[in-house]
């Protein structure tokens, strides 16, 4: 069986309640509605399979140095949320479209800027050589699919977000903090996810 049969085979109805939004799942929807956006959960396809991160680069407007999946807003050229992932991928790190195989869309994720997540599960080859984005990349990392669905590493934490505290999820993996839309979305894979 491969890895994207197994991940297909492994998906199921959610192991508790999932999380829709930031601000508790109940971001505010914009006047002019959300913005509909994607992101890659790229696997790589060995023994232990691995998922992409990204570190961002500190002068980005918004998200400065945050870890987040490749992806960004679905543009109005792409055919659905994993072309969306797809193009983003290879925009910012360079993992060709080719080298994807999507195995499915997951469940969307309403972020406090005013976007409407959709995360698209997929298994890569392992060892691409990936390029950063100058500008908007800082490094490309992967960290073991099993290290991110065990509920053991993940903490909880709160901040005030504009008047209202925010709770949140974060995971610590050498020495990077994985924490807001990018965890919640771990979170929901791994309460789908049936994984051994």
């Amino acid at each position: 069986m491969t890895l994207a049969e197994r991940l297909s085979a492994a998906l199921g109805q959610p192991r508790g309640e999932l999380l829709t939004g930031d601000l508790n799942g109940d971001a505010t929807m914009p006047a002019e509605g959300w913005r509909a956006a994607a992101v890659l959960i790229a696997i790589t396809d060995r023994p232990e399979p691995g998922v992409l991160l990204t570190e961002r680069t500190e002068s980005l407007r918004t998200h400065a140095g945050q870890i987040a999946f490749p992806g960004g807003a679905i543009d109005p050229g792409d055919a659905d949320a994993p072309a969306a992932a797809l193009r983003e991928a290879w925009e910012e790190i360079a993992l060709p479209p080719a080298a994807t195989s999507v195995v499915a869309t997951l469940d969307p994720y309403h972020t406090v800027t005013g976007f409407a997540v959709t995360p698209v599960l997929a298994v890569v080859p392992p060892d691409l050589p990936l390029v950063p984005a100058p500008g908007e990349v800082a490094a490309i990392f992967e960290v073991p699919l099993a290290f991110l669905l065990d509920p053991a590493h993940l903490a909880t934490g709160s901040r005030w977000h504009d008047g209202r505290e925010r709770h949140y999820y974060e995971l610590v993996f050498g020495g990077r903090r994985i924490w807001g839309a990018t965890a919640a979305m771990i979170v929901n894979l791994s309460r789908r996810l049936t994984w051994h």
